[in-house]
C-alpha cells in the first residue's frame, strides 16, 4: 500500500496568539482568522473603546479572545506582556505612515513612524522570542510589512525606510533564531481598504496611481490577508523562516 503525504496541519486549537493593532483593519482580520482556527487570541491595541468591540464580536460568534489595552511604543510593557503571557504566536499589525514629499519631512515625523514601524517591532520580536525560548516553543511571528518594504513609493520615504528595515530586520532574526525552532516572516499588503489607506484614496491621482500598478486590477481587501496569516502561524509553514509573503497583486512583478 502506497503511504501518501498528508498535508499539515492549518490548525491552531490549544495554542495562545498575540495580534497588535487588533481593533480594526488588518489586524482585526488576523485576529479573527487566528481565533477561527482555534487559537485564543490576545487582541492588543491602544484604543481600549473600539478593542472591546472586537472582542464582544469575536465572542459572539463563539470565538475565544480578550482585550489588553497596550502602547507599543513603551518597551517595558511590551516586555512584561510578552514574558508573563508565553504566547505561541505573535502578529504584529500595528503601523504609522506619514506620507508627503521627503525633503519636507519633519524630524518628529520620521521618529513617530520608525519609532512604532522599526523600533517597537524590533522589541516586540526580541522580547517574543526570549519568551518563546524560554519555555522552548516552537513559536511563530509575523510582521504585517508592506509592498513598500521591497519598492519605493511617491511620497513615502520615510514609510519606505521603516518597511525595507522590517525586512532586514525579519531576515537577521531568522537566522538567529532559526535553531529555537522560532520562525519570523512578514506579510506584504498592497494597498489594502482601512483606515490607513483611506488618505490615499481621496486623491484621484494617487487612486489611480494605485489602480494602475496593481495587476489584478483591484484594491485590497483585509480578507486577502487573513489565509497568509494563518498559513504562518500554522504548522503548515513548518519550514518557512525570513522570507516574506507578498500579497500585492503583481505591484512588484514588475
Amino acid at each position: 500500500m502506497t503511504q501518501l503525504p498528508r498535508t499539515p496541519s492549518f490548525s491552531l486549537g490549544g495554542k495562545t496568539a498575540l495580534v497588535t493593532g487588533a481593533s480594526s483593519g488588518i489586524g482585526q482580520g488576523c485576529a479573527v482568522s487566528l481565533a477561527e482556527a482555534g487559537a485564543h487570541v490576545v487582541c492588543a491595541a491602544r484604543g481600549v473603546e473600539k478593542l472591546n468591540e472586537t472582542v464582544a464580536a469575536l465572542d459572539a460568534i463563539g470565538l475565544s479572545a480578550e482585550a489588553v489595552s497596550l502602547d507599543q511604543n513603551d518597551i517595558e510593557a511590551v516586555e512584561s506582556l510578552m514574558l508573563a503571557r508565553g504566547f505561541d504566536v505573535v502578529v504584529n499589525s500595528a503601523g504609522l505612515a506619514r506620507h508627503g514629499p521627503a525633503v519636507d519631512t519633519m524630524p518628529m515625523d520620521y521618529d513617530a513612524v520608525m519609532g512604532l514601524n522599526l523600533r517597537s517591532a524590533y522589541f516586540l520580536s526580541a522580547f517574543a522570542a526570549k519568551s518563546m525560548m524560554t519555555s522552548e516553543k516552537r513559536g511563530s511571528i509575523i510582521h504585517i510589512s508592506s509592498q513598500m518594504g521591497h519598492v519605493g513609493g511617491i511620497d513615502r520615504a520615510v514609510y519606505c525606510a521603516s518597511k525595507h528595515g522590517l525586512e532586514g530586520m525579519v531576515k537577521a532574526m531568522a537566522i538567529e533564531w532559526g535553531p529555537s525552532q522560532i520562525r519570523i516572516n512578514t506579510v506584504c499588503p498592497t494597498f489594502i481598504k482601512t483606515p490607513l489607506t483611506a488618505q490615499t484614496f481621496e486623491r484621484a491621482d494617487r487612486k489611480a496611481w494605485v489602480e494602475e500598478k496593481i495587476k489584478l486590477g483591484r484594491i485590497g481587501e483585509v480578507e486577502d490577508i487573513m489565509g497568509a496569516v494563518r498559513y504562518l502561524a500554522s504548522d503548515a509553514s513548518a519550514l518557512v523562516t525570513g522570507t516574506s509573503m507578498l500579497i500585492d497583486g503583481g505591484w512588484t512583478a514588475d
